[in-house]
């Protein structure tokens, strides 16, 4: 049988891998796997049992080392990744964390991390680990010659970057960041949730680790919390070992909800794709508006990379300034919009809006926010699934509020 195809794929991964035991004369599988709510499982053999325990089985026994829900969603998520296995959280964070404890983050080593991260990134990296002994640089992952020095005089563990930064929409070459890391010895970690692997799978280009806010676009109705870490047999173990004793798990019912948004992903980031590219062209063409970051705008500085990795879709994330724009012009925007909602989140059916600087990067200071890139007037915009012309009657509406 030939390789489905993505959309195939995103309907069927992880379902039917569970089946029930025959009984009086007739067995059955569910065609969508049940919400286990069940924090331990007995055994009637207590090998198997001490097997889990052992590792050398990865069934379920107690809900922080596992659940079959949630297994199932790993599953889906390892298939869309083109990976052995995959790793599901609690959140995002306690995903991008995972990974770098499972890419050996200690005292006394080193992580060198892009500059423009998302805001909760950098300070998971510039206060937490710093704070606990790791010695953390950052440097612009675009300047390739400036990463290899660095990973140079580091010797880093890892090197974590994101296929599209946020919120300025830099585009990483994984390839070559994976090239430099893999030089030294270093783990490539790669947030993969802006791009999802419908427009990019990290491994295949040989990052170590594919992190998710499974929250945003793999989810995408906004109504679960969790993250996913895509990886190798042997990372993945790694990955469990740490996570029984961080308990960052994730419930069976989120699980769930990531599952079942996970089989209309290609429908609704398609069209998310399709809305932000004539949202992009059009502020770019609006007195109002200084700056408009999208990979799919000819201007853009990775514009030829991004359409080598993402296939010729560049995301649905849109960022872009208020001419000589202050905080209050902002606020005076974000409250003149009337169907785009004002959220802190992203990669959901509805077109939402953000101020980095109220919070996504809140952590940064002004002044770091500034060598960052990111402006007082700047606005990140994550493009739903409605129709393009609204919300461009919407954004007018409230540019000629400011």
């Amino acid at each position: 049988m030939t390789e489905p195809s993505f959309h195939t794929l995103a309907v069927h991964a992880g379902e039917r891998t569970l089946r029930a035991e025959p009984r009086a004369g007739a067995s059955f599988t569910p065609v969508v796997t049940p919400i286990y709510h069940s924090v331990g499982y007995t055994y009637t053999d207590s090998e198997d049992l001490d097997a889990v325990f052992a590792g050398d089985a990865e069934t379920p026994v107690y809900a922080r080392y596992g659940n079959p829900t949630v297994y199932a969603l790993e599953a889906a998520v390892a298939a869309l990744e083109g990976a052995e296995a995959a790793m599901a959280y609690s959140s995002g964070m306690a995903a991008i964390h995972g990974a770098l404890l499972a890419a050996g983050a200690r005292a006394g080593t080193g992580v060198l991390a892009a500059l423009d991260v998302y805001g909760a990134t950098y300070a998971v990296l510039d206060k937490l680990l710093r704070g606990n002994g790791v010695d953390v640089r950052f440097v612009d992952v675009t300047d390739l010659d400036a990463v290899r020095a660095a990973l140079s005089e580091m010797r880093p563990v890892a090197l974590v970057a994101e296929t599209i930064s946020n919120p300025l929409l830099k585009v990483a070459d994984i390839p070559r960041l994976a090239e430099a890391a893999h030089a030294v010895n270093a783990a490539l970690i790669v947030d993969n949730t802006f791009a999802t692997p419908l427009l990019c799978r990290p491994l295949a280009l040989g990052a170590d680790f594919a992190v998710h806010s499974a929250t945003k676009y793999l989810g995408g109705h906004g109504d679960a919390l969790a993250g996913v870490t895509a990886t190798n047999g042997i990372n993945r173990r790694q990955l469990n070992e740490v996570n029984k004793l961080l308990g960052a798990n994730l419930g069976p019912q989120e699980a769930w909800l990531i599952h079942r948004g996970i089989k209309t992903l290609p429908l609704r980031y398609a069209r998310s794709c399709a809305n932000a590219a004539e949202i992009a062209a059009w502020l770019a063409a609006q007195p109002g508006v200084s700056k408009v970051n999208y990979p799919g705008l000819p201007g853009h500085p990775q514009h030829a990379l991004a359409h080598e990795l993402l296939g010729g879709q560049y995301g649905a994330m849109v960022s872009f300034d208020l001419a000589g724009g202050t905080r209050e012009d902002v606020f005076r925007f974000m409250d003149a919009l009337r169907l785009i909602q004002p959220a802190t989140t992203l990669g959901d059916v509805y077109t939402l809006v953000l101020y980095p600087a109220m919070s996504s990067h809140r952590a940064l200071s002004p002044a770091l926010r500034r060598r960052v890139g990111i402006s007082d007037g700047l606005i990140r915009l994550s493009a739903g699934i409605e129709e393009a012309g609204d919300l461009v009657a919407d954004l007018g509406r409230a540019l000629g509020a400011v």
